[in-house]
């Protein structure tokens, strides 16, 4: 199919309305979406897993499949690991293997959730060994973070309470926050640790961090190098997600993202397939921001359970793409004079316009200037890697997964 009359008429457009092609191609060629190493084993909801043939089976297995999906995309550069799901011997080895596979490794998250003794809580359990232990293996990641390059603290926490006087709110608090503080002291230089929130699940009474404020007032209480990570299931139904996002950004403390989609909770389906237009508004936001978003870091954060492992990695990475392609061709003066004039339709019409356009062409076009086919999604599906990892792998029982 040819693309380039598609994309001629509509880089004449926007030209027309003042938008530099150019300049958006540019940053689409810069574009870096993490991809997760547990996106690739085995994994699913709590009822079942549906093993899947040629599904990895170790972290080596996971860095060459997410090389393959950034040789497809273009702009999936680095994987986020689990640990200890992704422990191993040698972490520098680790980290030189990923480069020699064209990719880094990029988030470290630890697993503080999965072990019997965190039935009641990790850093805030009411058990002090329990919350030695929890806070020795956030510093143990802390550590295992320069050895593979990485400069980023993934920290999510199931901690919380099922039922009302099970545990003092108040006291659970202050554990978490010593536990955060004393994690800060022990990040590298340069790095972020980035904590992450979720409003119930597994805790159905209340969650230790159960909102972005929660999440951003621990954040001013460690320092500088604490943000906020926002995963876009892990809201109420009728959250403004984008809100959350730009006043995060304006307060400097938006360190990234765990992108999925959700029906009704943290259903970790593919971002973008059941709330294309509120990620649209989120990568609005983001663009709006200008330098005040070049720091944030993007990640996926899915478990694919009837979906084919790769296939559908490779999807929520272009879907990412997509929303940010129509957000950078917002005709953003525009909608600046109509927002000052009170406009209220006019410039809700400029995210309309944007968002229904078809930018397929466009990327394709960057693609090709980028050495890449312009179908990814076609790519895949006419090669034999799949079929090959399927052959060689077998099927697995599992690899390391949950959902978070």
């Amino acid at each position: 199919m040819d693309y380039k009359p598609d994309y001629e008429r509509l880089a004449e457009r926007l030209n027309a309305q003042g938008t530099n092609v150019e300049n958006v191609k540019a940053k689409l060629k810069a574009q870096h979406i993490e991809t997760p190493s547990w996106g690739y084993g085995n994994g699913g909801t709590r009822f079942k897993v549906f093993a899947w043939e040629g599904a990895a089976r170790n972290i080596y297995e996971k860095l060459d499949d997410a090389a393959y999906i950034h040789k497809l995309s273009g702009v999936a550069p680095s994987i986020a690991i689990h640990i200890p799901w992704d422990k191993v011997d040698d972490y520098k080895a680790l980290g030189e293997y990923a480069r020699s596979k064209g990719i880094a490794i990029g988030a470290v998250n630890p697993n503080l959730f999965q072990d019997d003794q965190y039935k009641l809580g990790s850093v805030c359990s009411p058990s002090a060994s329990v919350r030695e232990e929890a806070l020795a293996h956030i510093v143990e990641c802390c550590e295992i973070m320069p050895k593979v390059g990485s400069n980023l603290l993934s920290l999510w926490f199931a901690d919380g309470t099922n039922y009302s006087g099970q545990d003092s709110m108040s006291a659970r608090k202050r554990r978490m926050e010593a536990a955060l503080v004393e994690t800060h002291k022990h990040l590298p230089a340069g790095s972020r640790m980035l904590i992450e929130y979720k409003f119930f699940e597994p805790a159905f009474y209340h969650t230790d961090l159960a909102d972005w404020g929660t999440a951003y007032a621990m954040a001013l209480k460690c320092g500088p190098q604490a943000q906020v990570l926002v995963d876009t299931g892990h809201h109420a139904q009728g959250t403004n997600i984008a809100q959350i996002v730009s006043f995060l950004l304006d307060e400097g403390r938006l360190g990234g993202f765990h992108f999925n989609a959700r029906r009704y909770a943290d259903d970790d389906l593919i971002v973008g397939t059941n709330n294309p237009f509120e990620l649209f508004e989120i990568y609005c936001e983001l663009v709006g921001a200008g330098e005040g978003a070049k720091d944030v870091a993007y990640m996926i954060d899915q478990s694919h359970n009837i979906e084919p492992k790769l296939e559908a990695m490779l999807l929520s990475v272009l879907n990412c793409q997509t929303a940010y392609a129509k957000a950078l061709i917002v005709d953003w003066n525009h909608l600046a004079e109509l927002q000052a004039a009170g406009v209220v339709l006019g410039a809700q019409q400029v995210y309309v316009k944007a968002f229904e356009t078809d930018v397929r062409p466009l990327l394709a076009q960057v693609r090709v200037e980028k050495g890449l086919n312009p179908d990814p999604i076609a790519a895949y599906r006419a090669d034999n890697y799949a079929a090959q990892v399927a052959k060689q792998r077998g099927i697995a029982l599992s690899a390391g997964s949950a959902i978070q």
